[in-house]
């Protein structure tokens, strides 16, 4: 039985794994990776924005990020924020690029990692407990027979039972990464 609070539960719990399938592309993993500076805010032309909108990002090999912004008058408030971003790099300006060569992770920064994605992990599961329990409440107060609202529950928690081992799955994958060599 498809019901629609069902139906959206599930879709706002996939948003809550995109979310945090986002986050964790921003923790450094010790391979270099876009997603870890494009969304570093840059103060220039007056304003805040994010890198990726000032300037192009490559991956020059596994351990360096190459930044090239569209306009060279902004080069140093580039440089200027990755250094205050604190990425445990410090970007090299050659006039024209930044470089930004990653050191390896040392053990101690692995598990320092590893407990972040812990902790987003578990925010991400709270986030799909209190979906559930908007839910719940819902077909609670809305549904009279009894043998629905059983039906529509029993539906509820195997969703949630189904968000949470993608988190899980996510989580461990993650670590996995970070914890790899």
């Amino acid at each position: 039985m498809a019901d629609s609070r069902i139906e959206n539960f599930k879709s706002e719990t996939e948003k809550i794994i995109a979310h945090l399938h986002g986050e964790f592309a921003k923790l450094q993993t010790g391979r270099a990776s876009a997603a870890l500076i494009e969304g570093v805010s840059v103060e220039a032309y007056g304003q805040v924005q994010p890198l990726k909108a000032l300037a192009g990002i490559t991956i020059e090999d596994a351990r360096s990020i190459v930044i090239q912004p569209w306009d060279r008058s902004v080069l140093q408030d580039v440089e200027r924020a990755l250094t205050k971003a604190d990425l445990g790099a410090t970007p090299v300006n050659d006039g024209i690029v930044l470089r930004l060569n990653l050191p390896p992770m040392t053990e101690e920064r692995r598990e320092q990692i590893k407990k972040v994605v812990h902790q987003l992990s578990e925010e991400a599961r709270i986030s799909v407990r209190q979906q559930r329990q908007d839910v719940n409440d819902a077909i609670k107060d809305q549904e009279k027979d009894e043998d629905v609202r059983y039906t529509l529950l029993e539906e509820l928690d195997k969703a949630v039972k189904e968000a949470n081992e993608k988190i899980e799955e996510s989580m461990k994958k993650k670590e996995e990464e970070v914890m790899t060599v």
